[in-house]
């Protein structure tokens, strides 16, 4: 089991959910059960699902984890853009969100390739 708290990748996830509510804050009323609830699922189900992974059995199970984060940050990356679309977020906003979600996947698949090179590495 690994404490969640002290990896990176969960630090800048949990960084950018936390853009990601202060930004939708000024999304329109009527997005609330909309588009805002997505962003904000989408964002916080990155750093959640890191967290789920250190809580579970070997680096398996904790690599599926990641790949389901890896989804959502994807997932998270749509979201902005048709938030952007619709003129809901400033292209400057939406740069800046969009290029923390893109360095975040960019962590995850790097963190996802060390553990796949890990258990190459431990089965020989």
């Amino acid at each position: 089991m690994k404490n969640f708290r002290e990896l990176t990748i969960w630090q800048r996830s949990h960084q950018l959910t936390l853009r990601v509510y202060a930004t939708t804050r000024s999304f329109p009323k009527e997005e609330l059960f909309g588009l805002t609830s997505q962003a904000r699922r989408a964002s916080s189900s990155v750093p959640t699902n890191i967290a789920e992974g250190c809580g579970r059995d070997g680096d398996a199970e904790l690599k599926r984890f990641l790949q389901i984060a890896m989804g959502s940050a994807t997932e998270l990356e749509y979201h902005l853009q048709l938030a952007a679309d619709l003129g809901y977020l400033s292209p400057t906003t939406h740069s800046a969100l969009n290029a923390e979600t893109v360095e975040v996947k960019k962590m995850l698949t790097a963190f996802i390739r060390k553990l796949r090179a890990d258990q190459l590495t431990a089965a020989r």
